[in-house]
């Protein structure tokens, strides 16, 4: 997870104008707002800006000292000279000591409306470095109650929830914004994790891998769904092939499990060319179980030939007995054949029928055929549909938050 990183405190005191203090000129008197400034106050602080405009901020805070025995300070006095000493102890990276500069200046009354929330933001920054958080987090509140739209500032603000261990806050605030960064949306599924809610988790991970996706994300997502209660292990061939579409099949168990489920689902078509990925990415054919995986390949090639000579009568069979599961099945097997035409079609029949053993796991199945087959629109139609509470509505949902974003 990314944290959010404060920008360097010089950047965001050059980003509010704050290079140098006010400029004060003369020596005796100087005129500032219609008011004035005693010459024991304008000398050292002039000569402290000038030290501080040439980068010397630590021998300028040195000099604006001499100020400080001077008593009877008019608020315009105690402006300027504060005003030069926050700079000049942000730039040295004095911070304490810029801390409370800043909060006299902001407290004063003197900015502009244009500066006050430019310095109220920068304080922010400044207590959220010396890791004083409810500082931060105080002022920080303020600048976006004077810019809810600051989303640096809040961004700030959640960190600082999080980092300071205020994890029910920083859920909050997370749950409640919309379009959440990436790195937002790891921060409030960490918080989640560390409050063990898993529900709340499940829906995070769901939103990265919708927005976001990436192997590690939908590879804990899918774990997590088939754990979940309620999930049917008939399922477990739909969740190898989202994970095979995935890219997340790696193992050698993965793809002989793959290939054996779609020969007992009567899909030889698909087992072949998982059986041939394995091959090419070097997970089968090697080792001592070089000769078991030669072995099921021969046995995917035998029962395709069988497939084949039986399709036309298992269809005849089946529309005559309006055997759902099997017209599903058979469409299938024609799809991952190619055989688009002629396997969509059969499947769209059995869901029609409505006799299946599982209804909605036939529409999945509809769906993901029709994904194979190059039919995006028809596929996400169809995915919508499913409403199973089975894991089906899962990998409905699943299946078409790949399709409309797929890892890259």
């Amino acid at each position: 997870m990314t944290k959010f990183r404060l920008a360097h405190l010089g950047l965001v005191m050059a980003a509010i104008g704050f290079t140098a203090a006010v400029p004060v000129t003369g020596l005796s008197s100087v005129a500032y707002a219609a008011e004035t400034v005693r010459a024991e106050i304008g000398k050292p602080l002039q000569e402290a800006q000038k030290l501080a405009g040439s980068g010397k901020n630590k021998e300028a805070l040195a000099k604006l000292k001499e100020t400080d025995s001077v008593g009877g300070k008019s608020a315009n006095e105690t402006y300027l000279i504060e005003r030069t000493r926050a700079s000049a102890a942000a730039a040295a990276g004095e911070y304490e000591t810029a801390a409370k500069a800043f909060e006299t200046v902001i407290n004063s009354g003197k900015l502009s409306p244009a500066e006050q929330p430019k310095f109220t933001q920068a304080l922010a920054g400044i207590y959220y470095r010396i890791k004083d958080y409810p500082k931060a987090i105080t002022w920080i509140q303020r600048a976006l109650k004077d810019n809810p739209n600051d989303s640096q500032m809040y961004e700030l603000l959640v960190q600082t929830y999080y980092i300071s261990g205020k994890y029910q806050e920083a859920a909050k605030e997370l749950s409640n914004a919309k379009n959440l960064t990436e790195a937002q949306l790891g921060m409030l599924a960490n918080i989640q994790l560390k409050q063990n809610d898993k529900a709340g988790y499940v829906q995070t991970l769901e939103k990265m891998a919708a927005s976001y996706p990436k192997a590690q994300t939908w590879a804990d997502l899918l774990q997590r769904v088939q754990t979940k209660p309620g999930f049917s292990s008939t399922l477990s061939l739909d969740l190898l092939r989202l994970r095979l579409q995935l890219g997340l099949l790696t193992k050698p168990s993965d793809y002989l499990e793959m290939a054996q489920l779609s020969l007992q689902a009567g899909n030889p078509a698909e087992a072949i060319k998982i059986i041939d990925q394995g091959y090419k990415k070097g997970a089968l054919g090697t080792g001592s179980d070089a000769p078991r995986h030669q072995r099921l390949k021969d046995l995917a090639a035998k029962t395709q030939t069988e497939f084949d000579a039986k399709a036309a009568a298992t269809e005849a069979e089946a529309t005559k007995a309006k055997d759902a599961d099997t017209l599903s099945n058979l469409g299938y097997g024609l799809v991952s054949e190619g055989k688009a035409d002629k396997g969509l079609p059969l499947m769209e029949q059995a869901v029609k029928l409505g006799t299946g053993k599982n209804p909605e796991a036939l529409k999945l199945h509809l769906g993901i055929a029709q994904f194979v087959a190059g039919k995006k629109p028809a596929a996400l139609a169809t995915l919508k549909t499913v409403k199973g509470t089975d894991g089906t509505g899962d990998l409905a949902r699943y299946w078409a938050m790949n399709i409309n974003h797929p890892m890259q």
